[in-house]
């Protein structure tokens, strides 16, 4: 790629009067030896199994694999489109959406790992919801998924978005920088506001941990989609509005492999810490084994 930075990404966008999105389209085709057409056409049903996600889980009453979880996206979607819901529409379909495909992969569904199986609700939540809101077309959003892939190609090679590696900071925070970025181009803010945002949404996941109850991507992974996509709007809202993100972005990605190498190992997706080893997820985690040994 032609950037390895945010800073750099910027600078191109601005040399070439291009946006983020068209700038990745190009690079991933130089790097693909595709026909941008051709991975124009895949990021498009990328698009479409997303979407297929969504639809699935909003309207699904399955349990998961495990029993532990499934069913909340309907319950969250109903509720927020009530009168009293303190979200609006938009914020309540966002997080409703990010954990219907949440629930999708914990059932086994078919998903997209954007950038992982384990925040894979919150780019489709924020995208979905925000095509609903504004009446854009499909192809509108797809320029976007090019955006949000240049901005996690960032992340990636300066930090990391395994929770194995950085815990769930790397996972979800690294989702939520995506969908607020891309967000902002989607709105028609600049490439400097897009990564702005990526700043603002980054440096309030800093630390937080990866501590999956049994192993399993559902507790607290799911409910950690639905907040992250209503988190991503709100950095989207703020970079359009003006805020900057005072420590530089590449910076604060530079303080999540930091902070991410120094976190225990039993906060980086073991199971051995945080809500994995309180008196309730212990007692899962025996209950889960028991029901392997009867299989």
């Amino acid at each position: 790629m032609k950037f390895r930075t945010l800073k750099q990404l910027e600078r191109l966008c601005a040399d070439e009067g291009k946006p983020i999105s068209a700038i990745m389209l190009e690079e991933q085709a130089r790097e693909s030896g595709l026909a941008a057409e051709q991975e124009w056409d895949k990021m498009k049903s990328y698009y479409g199994i997303m979407k297929e996600a969504v639809r699935k889980g909003i309207v699904s009453e399955r349990l998961s694999r495990s029993g532990l979880t499934g069913g909340d996206a309907k319950k969250v979607h109903e509720y927020t489109r009530r009168e009293e819901a303190s979200l609006g529409p938009h914020a309540g379909a966002a997080m409703a959406y990010s954990l219907a495909v949440s629930e999708v992969n914990a059932s086994m569904g078919r998903i997209v790992a954007t950038p992982t199986a384990g925040s894979c609700g919150i780019i489709p939540g924020v995208f979905v919801s925000s095509q609903e809101r504004f009446g854009w077309d499909d192809d509108h959003m797809v320029a976007g998924l090019f955006c949000a892939g240049a901005l996690g190609y960032v992340i990636a090679n300066n930090a990391f978005i395994s929770g194995a590696e950085g815990g769930c900071q790397a996972e979800v925070g690294s989702a939520i920088g995506m969908a607020a970025g891309a967000l902002v181009e989607l709105k028609g803010g600049s490439p400097a506001q897009a990564v702005h945002a990526v700043g603002l949404a980054l440096k309030n996941t800093l630390g937080l941990i990866c501590d999956p109850v049994g192993g399993l991507v559902e507790i607290p992974c799911i409910v950690r989609n639905g907040f992250g996509a209503v988190n991503a709007l709100a950095a989207a809202d703020m970079a359009l509005a003006g805020v900057r993100s005072a420590i530089p972005s590449d910076e604060v990605i530079q303080v999540m492999l930091e902070v991410g190498s120094a976190m225990p190992d039993i906060h980086r997706e073991t199971a051995g810490g945080g809500l994995a080893q309180t008196p309730t997820g212990k007692e899962i985690m025996k209950q889960l084994a028991g029901a392997r040994k009867k299989r």
